[in-house]
């Protein structure tokens, strides 16, 4: 019955399958290296036996040895030398607890904190996440304009996670030699596994990171310098881009030198462990990366950062003010409002610029003044002042009087303009500028925005006319913006109708071919809101008076001062309104006109005024469309005045 007895094997166990991989791989080093063994073997046998071979005993040996070890040597210093220093990118380590910066230290996007807050306690349980299956996040790209903190994110991660930082500049992968680029990226991942194996992770972050990673092909780079051989000989083509490609998303194979050795003898052998190496880069243009880099698995996650909100910049404000000593009555509410689209470096910088306004005025303390003059320089530069004639000054202020007026009165999303009749240093061209904030953020224009955008364009012409009893050369910037503003309203908005867009057309002829009577509408809608202005301007003449006037004096006006001068206008108004009846009005100089000069004036507003005007004459008559008709001077400007009328608006061309 030994015949049907089955043979059962007995289940290997786990040791017994681990002697047999050692013993095999083992054997198998043996049978590659056997000729290397033998050799070290005669080596040996020669040097210690003393037996002379050829003439040449073993001190000799070692003597011609020793020459040709440091021949080689020699030789490869040089080249080692100048690899070494033709290869050592713009890389800096950062080790746990040196940035000093945590995620407490990060305000403005709560919503990107909570997502860096989620990878870190990735990176800091690794194993745990590892062991319910999952993979950790090899890559994160963090998108957005300058400014917005995407290095700094980067730098609290690093911290929060205890783990070694490495801030690395893309571009000075690019290296001059063919090939360079690779070493150095391959360098610096080495040394991030094996700081990942000691601590646990490691971060790599990548400023600029679209400096290496640039879209290969048609539109991308190619071979560089010239292109053909000699670009790929200097330093051209994509290596570095692909070496990266495969750092981000490595083969499972060893890293570590040590255990290399071992696994070749034979002595260990295992699944092999990825060290969790964490990227971070950073781009202001996403759109031009190669899409290699932006599958998942090797940029898992991808952050637009963006400037804080209306909600989160007070947070922003109050971090930094309390850095230094300032006045206790600081509205941080206010000056959010004034701050509206800025990035937290900015805040930072506008915070900064006014301390040193306050020190090198001799207070201890900045105050709420010397913040509004710190965003002054930072949008506008510095002052430029000029000797303005007479009749330059006083053009030039009742022209930005207009605009600033008008905006006060029609642009409620918008403090009062900031107003100056010098030039600034970052307003290239302009002798005089009026320049509205907005108090929010604006990403939406109805029809009346649009409208009193137009008006506010229209206002210095206005002004001009009705106050100056002149028209002047300085309107070429104003009447662009408007004929773009009123374009838009007709053949892009459709706010009066008009379904067909210019924007779908080829050109401005193609636009004034299919819409019909384009530009005798975008005319009428001109005219228009030139007789709104004037109108508004008939009833706040004291109003845009008393602005110029002021601005003639002090040659620059900021918001409150502005608010100010308006408000007594409008009271004095309303006032005269109510007891005009009973209090008789001045009598009217028959020296003065409607330019509001007194003595010997003429339409060229030359004389000094006294600062009271009459309101502007306006004729009986009206023509045949119900439109008022203003008077219309002799006498032609020659002044030139470039003027910068609003901020960058998001639905159209920049003005």
């Amino acid at each position: 019955m030994a015949t049907n007895t089955t043979n059962t094997k007995r289940p290997r166990s786990s040791l017994d399958k681990s002697i047999d991989l050692g013993m095999d791989q083992f054997g198998r080093f043996l049978r590659r290296a056997w000729i290397w063994l033998a050799l070290l073997a005669l080596v040996i046998w020669f040097f210690a036996s003393g037996t002379t071979v050829a003439g040449i005993d073993p001190i000799t040996a070692v003597g011609l040895l020793l020459q040709i070890m440091f021949a080689i040597f020699f030789v490869l210093v040089q080249f080692i030398a100048i690899f070494w220093f033709l290869g050592r990118p713009r890389l800096y380590w950062v080790m746990p607890g040196e940035t000093g910066v945590t995620f407490e230290d990060y305000k403005g996007n709560p919503e990107v904190l909570e997502s860096a807050r989620r990878i870190v306690t990735l990176l800091q349980g690794v194993k745990e996440f590892q062991q319910m299956g999952g993979n950790p996040i090899r890559g994160l790209l963090l998108s957005g304009p300058p400014g917005t903190g995407k290095s700094y994110l980067a730098q609290c991660m690093s911290t929060e996670a205890g783990v070694p930082f490495a801030y690395a500049s893309a571009s000075s992968f690019k290296a001059m030699f063919m090939g360079m680029d690779v070493l150095m990226i391959s360098n610096l991942y080495r040394k991030a596994r094996r700081l990942a194996r000691e601590y646990g992770g490691c971060v790599v972050f990548m400023d600029e990171i679209d400096a290496i990673g640039t879209a290969r092909g048609a539109n991308g780079p190619t071979m560089g310098m010239g292109g053909g051989m000699m670009g790929g000989m200097m330093g051209g083509g994509t290596g570095g881009l692909n070496q990266l490609l495969m750092e981000m998303d490595p083969p499972n194979i060893e890293t570590g030198w040590f255990k290399k050795i071992l696994r070749t003898l034979g002595l260990t052998h295992g699944r092999v462990q990825n060290e969790p190496v964490l990227t971070v880069g950073a781009t202001n243009l996403p759109e031009a990366l190669d899409q290699a880099l932006l599958r998942p698995g090797r940029f898992d996650r991808q952050i637009h950062i963006a400037a804080p909100t209306d909600k989160y910049r007070p947070e922003v404000i109050e971090y930094y003010l309390h850095k230094i000593e300032h006045e206790p009555d600081i509205s941080i509410s206010a000056l959010s409002a004034r701050l509206v689209n800025y990035t937290p470096v900015a805040i930072k910088h506008v915070i900064n610029e006014a301390t040193i306004i306050a020190h090198f005025e001799g207070r201890q303390k900045v105050t709420y003044k010397d913040l509004i003059e710190a965003q002054d320089v930072h949008e506008y530069g510095l002052r430029q002042s000029s000797e303005l004639t007479e009749i330059e000054r006083r053009r030039l202020a009742y022209h930005e009087a207009g605009h600033t007026v008008a905006s006060y009165y029609l642009m409620d999303r918008y403090f009062p303009a900031y107003v100056t009749i010098h030039m600034r240093g970052d307003v290239e061209g302009a002798a005089a500028f009026a320049h509205p904030r907005p108090k929010e953020t604006v990403i939406t224009h109805n029809r009346e925005d649009i409208l009193a955008r137009i008006q506010v364009s229209l206002a210095s012409r206005a002004a001009e006319e009705l106050f100056l009893n002149t028209k002047l050369s300085g309107v070429t910037g104003d009447f662009q913006s408007a004929t773009q503003q009123a374009a838009l309203y007709i053949g892009a908005y459709g706010m009066d109708n008009t379904l067909a867009s210019i924007l779908a057309m080829q050109s401005t002829n193609g636009a004034l071919g299919n819409i019909p009577r384009f530009s005798e509408r975008v005319e009428s809608l001109l005219q228009s809101q030139l007789n709104a202005v004037k109108q508004l301007f008939l009833e706040h003449s004291e109003a845009l008076i008393a602005v110029a006037e002021a601005l003639i004096e002090k040659d620059e006006l900021v918001t409150e001062e502005i608010k100010t001068l308006i408000d007594n206008a409008d009271a004095r108004r309303v006032a005269q309104n109510l007891f005009g009846e009973l209090t008789p009005l001045p009598s009217i100089d028959s020296g003065q006109n409607s330019n509001g000069n007194s003595e010997h004036n003429t339409s060229n507003g030359r004389a000094q005024g006294t600062g009271h005007l009459a309101e502007p004459h306006i004729l009986n008559n009206t023509l045949p469309d119900g439109t008022l008709q203003f008077p219309m001077s002799s006498l032609n400007g020659s002044g030139f005045i470039e003027t910068f009328d609003y901020p960058d608006n998001p639905e159209s061309p920049a003005l």
